[in-house]
């Protein structure tokens, strides 16, 4: 049995019951094979795969707070310190009823990876809890939130573990996490990212993601002799990545057409009305039925079916596993030519397996996504300096991170005979810096 067999073993009977964290590294190490194999006796000496698939620790708390009617409500959170071979811990806190430990752990896994592709000196992590917050008045939100960081602080710092946002965790949540770390340690510090302006975050952090991917989008079809410009592109999700992905989709001259929530989704030909989808879900936060009560040319349909819509490119920007087999068929028989991944794992490995298969130019979360967390670190890193860029400069900056992301990614997977396979040349890219500071620094 191989290397890669052994340890797939493994992991599967010490983590039976956590499925995404299985899917997670099933994908990751099966596309390690090349590189895996080609090193196998120093990486089985060395454990390597046994060290980078066990997190550093796992960390789960009880989060007692009160609610209006002045009843005490319990929530389970979490904090999984995966990997810090290349620098502090770094990855979001989810809230959001789904949060479990295996999806902490896929999470904060995958985030090994794509911060390791950034080229920034930031480690694995992720953390949360399955409190809701829709629903929740503020008042609410902050009980929990202090009551969250009571148990949190313990454990992070600038130079140790840097939470940030990530779904049902936006620059609210993040307020009352800071005010009550500060409180408590007695320290103005840059421990999370996502912060208002006014008091340390950076500008651009909250388009970050969804430019991002549209950065890498483009560097990819550009390098397949593709140009975005006149696309027409199918967007899933009505959050903060898929409302910054369309915004750029615009200034790059494609046409977004899609977008979603929980509920359900819309299908507007003439394209997504920006301003209205802001003003829907970044002020009323409401759903999306407002749409098409308001615009004439959009379609609104219960349940899922985005993937249903011809487009030429696809952004899945909602949540993992959003996209199947059979929305992949769709796409493919409507002539999709690019998914990419805007979310953390959307698509399920027999979907991802079959795009590529037909040809679709397919970019993984890890890569394509990472433009959120790069600008994270960019404000961990005005925050040591006491300084504040401009939007531009930040921006800047985040379009040559994503440039880089695909052109290592691309390099990696063509010099293991698998060019064209962003998937293979992403986990290996990503995997090649860690393990080679992993074993620098010894046993540990």
């Amino acid at each position: 049995m191989s290397y890669v067999d052994e340890v797939l073993a493994q992991v599967k009977e010490k983590n039976a019951n956590e499925a995404e964290f299985l899917q997670a590294v099933e994908e990751v190490l099966n596309s390690l094979r090349p590189v895996i194999d080609a090193n196998e006796e120093l990486y089985r000496r060395e454990a390597v795969l046994e060290r980078i698939t066990e997190p550093d620790r796992m960390i789960m708390f009880r989060v007692p707070w009160v609610d209006d009617n002045g009843q005490v409500q319990v929530n389970r959170g979490y904090r999984v310190q995966f990997n810090n071979a290349i620098g502090p811990y770094k990855g979001g806190l989810r809230l959001h009823p789904s949060v479990n430990l295996g999806i902490i752990k896929f999470l904060g896994f995958e985030q090994i990876f794509k911060n390791s592709l950034t080229s920034l000196p930031i480690g694995g992590g992720k953390g949360g809890s399955d409190f809701d917050p829709k629903g929740k008045s503020d008042r609410e939100i902050m009980a929990f939130c202090q009551s969250f960081m009571n148990e949190l602080y313990k454990y992070i710092g600038a130079d140790v573990d840097v939470p940030a946002g990530d779904i049902g965790t936006g620059a609210r949540e993040i307020g009352y996490m800071f005010g009550q770390y500060k409180k408590i340690r007695g320290v103005f510090e840059g421990v999370l990212t996502g912060k208002g302006l006014t008091y340390g975050g950076s500008l651009a952090r909250t388009q970050a993601t969804g430019y991002g991917l549209l950065y890498f989008t483009r560097e990819m079809l550009k390098s397949n002799n593709e140009d975005i410009a006149g696309k027409t592109v199918a967007v899933s999700g009505a959050g903060n990545v898929a409302i910054y992905a369309i915004e750029k989709a615009y200034q790059m001259g494609a046409k977004p057409v899609t977008c979603s929530d929980s509920t359900g989704w819309i299908y507007d030909p003439e394209g997504i009305d920006l301003e209205l989808l802001k003003e829907i879900k970044e002020v009323k936060r409401a759903r999306l039925t407002e749409y098409a009560a308001v615009r004439p040319s959009a379609e609104y349909h219960e349940g899922k079916g985005v993937w249903s819509v011809k487009c030429d490119v696809a952004l899945p920007c909602a949540t993992q596993n959003e996209l199947h087999l059979e929305d992949a068929k769709m796409l493919v028989a409507n002539g999709c030519m690019a998914v990419a991944e805007g979310a953390n794992m959307p698509t399920t490995l027999e979907a991802t397996k079959y795009l590529q298969e037909k040809g679709v130019l397919f970019a993984p979360g890890k890569a394509a996504n990472a433009g959120g967390v790069a600008t994270s670190a960019l404000e961990m890193s005005q925050n040591s300096e006491r300084l504040s860029w401009s939007f531009e400069e930040v921006d800047s900056k985040l379009e040559g991170i994503m440039i880089n992301i695909f052109h290592n990614l691309d390099d990696a997977a063509k010099r293991y005979d698998k060019a064209g396979d962003y998937v293979v040349g992403a986990n290996i890219a990503g995997f090649e810096k860690v393990v080679t500071a992993m074993m620098a620094q010894g046993v540990c």
